[in-house]
Order: C-alpha cells, then sequence, then structure tokens
C-alpha cells in the first residue's frame, strides 16, 4: 500500500499523526447459528488488508478520504468526542475489495481504531477494539489475530482457535456487491437440528485448527459451503467442488455473506505450485474473475500487515 504524500505542518498547531493496520478474511471457515441462538462466524486472515494515517488537528474539522468511508468516519467521531472533541485528516488504503466477503469494511474500521488510538493513546486491545465498533454495525473478528469464532451481530469474540499453517485461496468471484449490513438484517432461521451440526462443526473446526490439519479444515469449510446454498447460493458451488477433488485441493472456502469461493490448498504440499496452477486453470473457465489469496498466519500480530 502506497505511503501517504509529507504532510505539511502548521505552525503552533498540535498536529500527531498515528498508523493502524487491521487484515481482511477469506469469507468464513465456518458460519452460522448454534444451540444458545447466537449467530456466529470462524475468521479466515488473509495478507490483504487495509492501512489507515491519522493527522490529528485540535482545532479543524474532521475530514476521511475517499470520502464514501462514512462508517471510518462515524467511529473516529465517536473516538475524539470520548476524548474531548478535535477533528484531523484521515487517509484509508485498502487490498481490499468491497462487498465481495473479504470484511472490507471490519478492515477499515478495525485500522482506524488503531490509527486513531495511537495518536489519542486510547486503548485499542481488541476487547476495547469491539467496544468501538459495537455501536457501528455487525463487523467481522478481525481485530483479533488468528482463527477465532466470533458473534458477528453482537461483535463479540466466543472464542480464540489459533493459527492456521500457511495456504492459499484460488477464488471465482461470482460478480455483484453485497450488503453486508442489510444481509444481516435478513432474519436467518435454522432448525434445532441445524444448529446442532453447526455445534459438531465449530468443535471439528477447533480441533483441526489446534493440530493445524489443513485437510479436515477444508471438509469443514466445504460443509459450511453447502449449508449455506439455503441462504446466499453460489452458481459455482458444486463445479468447484468438482475441481477441488480433481486436483486435490482440500475443499471450497465460502464467502458466506458475499459473493466469492475459493478452493483451499496448503501451500507447504511438495506439489503446491501444480495445484496452484491447476486451481487457476480450471477456475479461470468458470464464469467470474479469478484471483489467488494468501492466509495470513503471524501469530498474535494483526498489525503487521
Amino acid at each position: 500500500m502506497r505511503e501517504p504524500a509529507p504532510v505539511t505542518r502548521r505552525p503552533g498547531v498540535d498536529l500527531r499523526e498515528g498508523v493502524g493496520t487491521a487484515c481482511g478474511t477469506f469469507g468464513e471457515l465456518l458460519q452460522g447459528s448454534l444451540s444458545d441462538g447466537v449467530d456466529f462466524l470462524v475468521t479466515f486472515p488473509i495478507s490483504r488488508g487495509t492501512r489507515a494515517w491519522f493527522r490529528y488537528d485540535h482545532d479543524g474539522p474532521l475530514s476521511v478520504f475517499p470520502s464514501h468511508k462514512t462508517k471510518s468516519l462515524r467511529v473516529a467521531r465517536a473516538m475524539l468526542d470520548a476524548q474531548g472533541a478535535g477533528g484531523g485528516s484521515l487517509v484509508l488504503d485498502s487490498g481490499l475489495a468491497v462487498g465481495k466477503g473479504l470484511a472490507s469494511s471490519s478492515a477499515d474500521l478495525v485500522a482506524t481504531v488503531r490509527a486513531v488510538g495511537e495518536v489519542l493513546g486510547v486503548d485499542t486491545s481488541p476487547a476495547a477494539t469491539e467496544d468501538w465498533l459495537r455501536p457501528i454495525e455487525p463487523t467481522d473478528g478481525v481485530m483479533h489475530p488468528g482463527v477465532v469464532v466470533f458473534e458477528h451481530r453482537t461483535v463479540r469474540l466466543r472464542a480464540s482457535l489459533g493459527t492456521l499453517p500457511p495456504a492459499t485461496v484460488v477464488a471465482v468471484d461470482e460478480g455483484g456487491r453485497l450488503d453486508t449490513v442489510a444481509y444481516n438484517r435478513r432474519p436467518h432461521r435454522r432448525t434445532a437440528a441445524q444448529r446442532r451440526e453447526y455445534e459438531r462443526l465449530v468443535r471439528d473446526l477447533a480441533a483441526a485448527v489446534a493440530h493445524g490439519d489443513l485437510a479436515r479444515v477444508g471438509a469443514v469449510a466445504t460443509r459450511s459451503a453447502v449449508l449455506n446454498q439455503r441462504l446466499l447460493p453460489k452458481r459455482n458451488l458444486d463445479a468447484m467442488i468438482r475441481v477441488g477433488d480433481e486436483i486435490g485441493a482440500l475443499g471450497v472456502v465460502c464467502a458466506h455473506s458475499g459473493t466469492m469461493l475459493g478452493l483451499l490448498l496448503d501451500a507447504g504440499d511438495p506439489d503446491h505450485r501444480h495445484k496452484l496452477l491447476a486451481a487457476s486453470a480450471a477456475c479461470s473457465r468458470l464464469p467470474g474473475a479469478t484471483t489467488v489469496f494468501r492466509s495470513f498466519t503471524s501469530p498474535g500480530s494483526a498489525h503487521a500487515l
């Protein structure tokens, strides 16, 4: 991501600057509802994300660039007001496409909290960040490092599962954009049997992450993608599952509230390059644009993109 242009300082004016980053997530490894009725998702952090720069000006207005990043403007305003007002300039640079299921809005918000918090000297721990984001919108759990079970509607951590071995996703974007806020307003009713299955899948996924078992992670992710077809069907899912079986992929990862599907590959597999080329070639023949994503595996370091 590009560095911002140098700032011209005005004599006698208090100007302080802060930088924050946050990773995105490729859809979700798993998303559903649990037996207690709580909706949840499990993050899959990727190496693409958002970087935010904030320049504080205690006498100036608050502005954001690009100007349509109004959610980030809202959280920055709330943080400034909590400290006694003030303003400044917020610049966001994101490598995440909007409306695709990559947590672009969540990454913007988390990066903003970290940049503004650095200037103001306030707590920007994951729990504090949840508090800042909760009034804004349902949010992915990208303020937490690693793979987490996250209650996205109420913006609360449910469980930290750990980190995965390096992985690659060869993705197909089926096109269009999804409004995540509008999607999360819709009731997603599930039966008691379906909730019990999600409970089992969470347990399976927790064990898989703990043991670094990407094949088992892929099996859970594929099942979650199949279950999601009744809520937001992906026209390429059956074809992606077939391709995965043909090339030896570990499974299919779904953007449950987005437009993307991806084939999960083990980046440590000696045959990784061959499988990557085969997956890219096969996916390019499906309707939609093909992109390759890398997992973000730095433990305890969601700030370091």
